[in-house]
């Protein structure tokens, strides 16, 4: 351990951050390597560890003998105030090797309020922060995850984006670094070699031209990189990489457990959330496997919970069996299984028996808008027939605690839906107290969380315009107010915040100037509310002369070219302009497995979209 480390780690919060060494972490010989890759996580250690791209990613590269994969976590502030007063760069757990001596920087992409962290990563660590400054194959820095969807914000920052899947992605990438290292050849010509990589997003080698106005004129690639970058897609998830263990980390973490992917993809369509197109198209691992990597993952760990995620946990469609499968290990083991993400419309009395086997707690929901005719607007597909009824079977199973998610400011609202949150709030209370079979004796808890809608890159509603902060205040404040004294407990997020990521999710590159300006203020953890400071961000773009309502508060109009059109992750443009004209009219649009709605991104598998083969079987079916 380096001196200057072992004299602050006692003079800072949870030193378990910073010491590595845990149980299941990947230990090689530097020296023996070709390559070695900082995988950088722009946030703490707690919320990195919980994160599941990192681990499938870590182990998938260290599975190569040429190179070393090491794992980089944003210190906090005490820490970072230490790391600078000693004069320690920021370090790899696995080795403490400063940033500045790896051959590629990673960094994972979740949520546009991290990108100052990833400037402080680098500051921290003593590796120039623009792209043009850093020469040779040293410390080329790569980014991917949700948020490489619409990367211009970094695009003078990192050298190059990876778009979709990681899994085959990445290893090209090492494979084409790694020959190019030892050929010594130049950074450009490596970049424009990685650019023929599908998947692989290069933004120094496209040019971006503006309209007066302000508006993207176009977005022209220089040489031979292509025209549209598609996202990479891995095909069967059941012969896909999936690590068998994880890091067992000294310190309580966000979500301190094992972690089963089930399925990639969603069904449903809901025209707010970009993660149901950007990783679509449906693929679903079997059964068998999922029990098998579950199974695995608890012993190598030691958990007593393991968590069987996706975007839509209960849409699996062979959630049954799979529970009764992990039960027969699981509670012999006294291992619980967690199911978050679980539609309303698809809670009944057989998962209520099945959960009753493995879990016991309370159960969370997602409206996401109080009136039928916004959950219509929004496609949620869900009813009020549908959420009294799982609620009653909830309540009559012995649930007394509910977590409902709904937001605020979607397109389309009125302030009568608004008001219909509270409404459907209070029917849900007295269900509970009029169910015969509830627990005796005691008293229902509902908690409702309000939070801001953000338009989104490669939505329906990318074009539309986020709410004003002054209506969104009003909107929480008719809320609070129309709660009164029910036993709804209302939260919601600081508008501030959910302001800076609607302009950077739709931001283009000229937000660059303003994210390094805003650091230069001393920005950084501003997914923090204790850090984030919205005055600062204002003059910073006050300076670079760019106005964030222009980003944030402006409907586009469907000819307009946006910053991100010349990326591919799948549905068509033609559909999201289908689906935000039906959201217009409040109609909907079936789930994948009742009717294909030709989205798009079953081209990028070949044709193959697990939805399309069980709409297939159905036909076929007597």
């Amino acid at each position: 351990m380096d001196a200057r480390l072992e004299k602050i780690l006692p003079l800072v919060q949870k030193p378990g951050r910073y010491i590595g060494g845990e149980l299941n972490s990947v230990e090689k010989d530097p020296s023996a390597v070709d390559l070695r890759f900082a995988f950088c996580f722009p946030d703490t250690y707690e919320i990195g560890m919980s994160h599941l791209g990192i681990k499938i990613l870590y182990y998938l590269i260290n599975q190569r003998e040429d190179a070393y994969c090491e794992r980089v976590f944003t210190p906090w502030l005490d820490m970072e105030e230490q790391m600078k007063a000693v004069g320690l760069p920021l370090f790899s757990l696995e080795t403490g090797t400063p940033l500045s001596e790896f051959d590629l920087i990673g960094f994972t992409l979740q949520y546009e309020l991290s990108y100052t962290n990833c400037l402080s990563m680098l500051d921290l660590g003593g590796v120039p922060l623009l792209a043009k400054d850093r020469e040779g194959l040293k410390n080329l820095v790569v980014g991917g995850g949700p948020c490489a969807c619409n990367p211009e914000p970094l695009a003078e920052v990192f050298d190059l984006f990876m778009l979709g899947d990681g899994e085959e992605v990445f290893m090209d990438l090492l494979d084409l670094y790694k020959e190019y290292k030892q050929r010594d050849a130049s950074k450009e010509e490596f970049l424009r070699a990685a650019a023929r990589i599908g998947g692989i997003y290069v933004p120094s080698l496209y040019e971006v031209s503006y309209h007066d106005d302000g508006t993207v004129q176009a977005v022209v690639p220089t040489g031979d990189a292509p025209a549209v970058v598609r996202k990479r897609v891995v095909a069967d998830l059941d012969t896909a990489f999936y690590p068998d263990r994880f890091p067992v980390p000294y310190i309580d973490v966000v979500h301190d457990r094992a972690v089963q992917e089930i399925y990639r993809g969603c069904i449903r369509g809901c025209r707010f959330c970009q993660a149901g197109f950007i990783y679509r198209p449906i693929r679903e691992k079997s059964v068998s496997v999922i029990n098998e990597q579950a199974k695995a993952l608890c012993e190598s760990t030691g958990y007593d919970e393991v968590s069987v995620i996706s975007l839509s946990t209960s849409d699996y469609s062979g959630i049954a069996p799979l529970l009764s499968e992990m039960a027969d290990w699981t509670a012999e083991r006294k291992i619980n299984i967690a199911l978050p993400s679980l539609r309303i419309d698809t809670f009944s009395e057989e998962l209520v028996e099945k959960l009753n086997l493995i879990r016991r707690s309370g159960l969370t929901f997602a409206p996401e808008a109080g009136s039928q005719r916004m959950r219509d607007v929004i496609n949620k597909n869900i009813t009020e027939e549908d959420i009294m009824k799982s609620v009653r079977i909830a309540f009559k199973n012995g649930y007394a605690s509910v977590k409902l998610y709904f937001m605020l400011g979607l397109p389309y609202e009125t302030p009568e839906d608004i008001d219909a949150i509270v409404d459907l709030g209070k029917q849900i209370i007295d269900a509970y107290y009029e169910e015969p079979d509830r627990v005796p004796g005691k008293h229902l808890t509902v908690n409702v969380s309000a939070s801001p809608f953000v338009p989104k890159p490669f939505t329906p509603f990318q074009w539309e315009p986020q709410d004003s902060k002054a209506s969104i205040e009003e909107k929480q404040a008719r809320l609070l107010e129309r709660a009164g004294r029910t036993r709804l407990h209302i939260s919601s997020h600081k508008s501030n915040t959910i302001f800076l990521e609607a302009v950077f999710a739709r931001g283009d590159r000229r937000l660059g100037k303003v994210l390094l300006k805003a650091y230069e203020k001393g920005c950084h953890f501003d997914s923090w509310e204790s850090c984030f400071e919205y005055d600062k961000w204002l003059e910073a773009f006050e300076e670079c002369g760019l106005d964030p309502a222009f980003y944030s508060n402006r409907r586009r109009p469907y000819e307009e070219v946006l910053p991100w059109d010349h990326l591919d992750h799948g549905p068509s443009k033609e559909f999201l302009i289908r689906e935000n004209e039906k959201a217009k009219a409040a109609a909907t649009t079936p789930h994948c497995r009742l009717q294909c709605a030709n989205c798009g991104a079953q081209t990028l598998n070949g044709g193959a979209c697990d939805a399309l083969r069980k709409i297939d079987r159905g036909r076929a079916a007597p």
